[in-house]
């Protein structure tokens, strides 16, 4: 996903004007509701649902859900492995468009320039997915490219999808605590965006131009060249790839292609993207990856994600942190990486203790043998419990690691990118200039750790010095004391409540014998007063009781 402030800016300026170009009303969010409530009733699921039938509702309720269905394809640890089976389908083909449909919205978009581009379409579609349908075509040059055409009134129905799901958010709030595992609110507005950039084709030309030209060097690594002239909004050429599907390991196997290899290369190149680019796929599932003439061809490339130099430095560190098994060096990590950072009121020693806890989990693991997808899904729980807000780019660096690592254990082989990862980091910081970079960062800290062994010398003999005179003072601030302090400030206040209510019967009860005083109810008006306040102040205790107690 863009890092945060092209997430602000993108937020900010174009969810406003798609949602005065779809009109997102209440009206058109209750419609919708009640459409989707009707998918839901026709499939009868109050018996339960079978993994075809999960399949087949999402499939109803339109792109929106098929998207989130093909993310849970990968996620085998939220869904059980049924049902990741039956979602895989959701990444292959879909029910694809008539023909005569494809060809009237190029008609819409080119008018008469469809017959001096095109030589000829293919009517049979190389894929149909939720989005968009792809079909194999021959420019008049003679050049064979593959046109991604949207899909008529996509649009508005994932513009109103993600309109309702940020209304059942709102709604969610009064029952999730604040300190709820997911921020519900922002993975709303990440599908937004995602939604935003993906229905626009002239975005995900500019980033097959962009990964082409940052990975000219990789040789095994490739992604299809658009044709800028022909690219809009609703439209994409770009070159034809006549590739396997990364899903069909036996035809890649037969090719005489080593699947270790692919596996491999593929999180290598992954890590360059992440680490070195901060330009990675942030959708690496089998649908979007195909074999080639020994280059492994990303086709997909509407959600791409982006990392700063400094989210890219701090995400190296967390890695680095979690092979050293040090909770410390993994706190500072985070804390770097995260945004609008308040460190006094992060509370830090439950942060350190609950790091302390996530890794000894995983102390048992080589560092080969760590489910990165799961490790950071756990930081991302603990660093929300503990007032740490990491950016948005975090959480799609996370999904996309899990994608990518369902896609190679499932398809490929048995490997983790926290390996790979650490083994770059090796490999970089062997390179002469990071070596060089390391001496001069080791001398400057030798000279600092010289003068601060100076200065606290000097601190020591001030220090002996006012302990002699007996000047020498102590000031202690004890991190976690405010609950209990509280709690003993709450026994204080209702044993002087107690105390004055046995002071104002007391007194009362002695009043009550004195003559000669106006009198209320046969009793002196003074006395009336006290056993009133005396009856005031019971009922407070008690209401307080009851309170802390419920």
């Amino acid at each position: 996903m863009p890092e945060n402030s092209f997430f602000n800016r993108l937020f900010n300026e174009e969810t406003i004007a798609y949602e005065e170009r779809y009109e997102l009303t209440r009206k058109t969010r209750l419609a919708r509701m009640r459409e989707i409530l009707h998918i839901i009733r026709k499939h009868d699921v109050k018996d339960g649902v079978s993994p075809a039938e999960f399949r087949a509702i999402l499939e109803d309720l339109g792109p929106t859900f098929m998207k989130i269905g093909q993310v849970l394809s990968t996620r085998s640890e939220i869904l059980p492995q049924a049902y990741c089976d039956e979602l895989s389908h959701l990444q292959a083909n879909t029910t694809p468009l008539p023909f005569d449909e494809v060809v009237a919205a190029l008609d819409a978009i080119y008018g008469d320039r469809r017959g001096r581009i095109f030589k000829s379409i293919d009517p049979k579609p190389l894929g149909s997915a939720s989005l968009a349908q792809v079909h194999k075509a021959v420019l008049l040059n003679g050049d064979e490219v593959a046109v991604k055409v949207q899909r008529p009134g996509v649009r508005t129905v994932m513009a109103q999808d993600i309109d309702v799901l940020r209304s059942l958010v709102k709604h969610l709030d009064r029952f999730i605590p604040n300190d709820q595992m997911l921020d519900f609110h922002a993975v709303v507005e990440e599908l937004w965006v995602a939604f935003v950039e993906e229905t626009d084709f002239t975005r995900e030309a500019e980033n097959l131009r962009e990964f082409a030209l940052l990975n000219r060097d990789v040789a095994f690594v490739s992604c299809p060249e658009p044709y800028l002239e022909y690219c809009t909004p609703d439209v994409l050429v770009m070159e034809y790839v006549d590739g396997t599907s990364i899903r069909n390991t036996e035809e890649i196997v037969d090719a005489g292609y080593d699947l270790a290899e692919i596996g491999d290369k593929m999180m290598d190149n992954y890590a360059k993207q992440i680490l070195d680019d901060g330009f990675f796929h942030a959708d690496p599932h089998p649908g979007n990856i195909v074999i080639k003439d020994g280059k492994i061809v990303y086709l997909d490339l509407g959600i791409m994600g982006r990392l700063s130099s400094r989210d890219r430095s701090a995400f190296g560190e967390i890695i680095k942190a979690v092979g050293l098994q040090n909770a410390s060096a993994l706190k500072d990590a985070l804390i770097s990486f995260a945004i609008d950072v308040d460190i006094e009121a992060i509370d830090h020693p439950r942060l350190l203790s609950e790091l302390d806890n996530v890794l000894s989990s995983y102390a048992s693991c080589d560092v080969a043998d760590i489910d990165i997808g799961a490790f950071l899904t756990d930081i991302l729980a603990l660093t929300r419990q503990c007032k740490v807000t990491l950016p948005a780019s975090v959480t799609a660096v996370s999904r996309a690691l899990v994608t990518l690592e369902g896609t190679v254990l499932a398809y490929v082989g048995s490997f983790n990118i926290a390996d790979i990862i650490n083994r770059r980091l090796r490999r970089e910081q062997m390179k002469p200039e990071a070596l060089g970079k390391a001496l001069e960062d080791t001398l400057v800290d030798l000279r600092a750790a010289g003068e601060g062994i100076n200065e606290a010398a000097t601190y020591s003999g001030e220090m002996m010095r006012m302990l002699t005179r007996g000047q020498f003072k102590v000031n202690m601030n004890m991190l976690g004391s405010d609950e209990p302090l509280a709690k003993l400030s709450r026994i204080v206040n209702r044993m002087t409540l107690g105390l004055m209510i046995a002071g104002l019967l007391v007194s009362g009860a002695l009043i009550s014998s004195v003559e000669g005083m106006p009198k209320v109810f046969g009793l002196p008006v003074l006395a009336d007063i006290m056993f009133i306040s005396a009856f005031v102040l019971s009922a407070v205790v008690v209401m307080d009781f009851y309170r802390k107690r419920k």
